[in-house]
């Protein structure tokens, strides 16, 4: 127990630091906004950020395809289905096809931590996420890997569509 709130305590610490001294985010892939309210939630601002606190937590929790606990690891939208499940009530759809019809559409300078970041190519919806704050996302990303803590402006992610959606 102690291990993981240790690591949870350095994760959110930097999270933090790198935050304050990361570049501007572009037009494209704008920081959250006053505005971000005003698209409609099921959750609560609290709930967002304990979604935001748990995702960091489960930092370097084995990747497994269909995994959806921390003991048996984790894919993408088994991650996203296990955190918004124990933190806010929800069960979001289980396949990542599925969670780009899920909640709200957000526009990227509207994002919020706890909202839903999604990946395509060709227009297939192939990835996501949960935005945590300063243009960085937690994702399960594969298989051999671990969930862990990227950036939207990495050169691999910023050359994907992104789309955000708000439960």
């Amino acid at each position: 127990m102690f291990d993981r709130l240790g690591l949870l305590l350095a994760c959110l610490t930097l999270l933090s630091v790198l935050g304050g001294c990361g570049n501007s985010p572009s037009a494209r892939r704008g920081l959250a906004s006053n505005d971000a309210l005003a698209v409609p939630s099921r959750i609560s601002l609290g709930q967002a950020d304990d979604i935001t606190i748990h995702a960091v937590g489960l930092v370097g929790t084995p990747y497994r395809y269909g995994g959806n606990t921390p003991d048996s690891g984790f894919d993408c939208s088994g991650l996203i289905g296990y955190i918004y499940q124990k933190r806010a009530g929800l069960a979001p759809p289980r396949t990542v096809a599925r969670m780009q019809y899920w909640g709200q559409a957000v526009l990227s300078d509207n994002i919020r931590s706890g909202d839903l970041v999604l990946f395509a190519q060709s227009n297939v919806v192939t990835h996501a996420g949960i935005y945590v704050g300063a243009g960085r996302f937690v994702h399960a990303p594969s298989t051999g890997g671990v969930v862990r803590l990227d950036k939207l402006n990495s050169k691999y992610w910023s050359s994907q569509q992104v789309t955000f959606r708000r439960p």
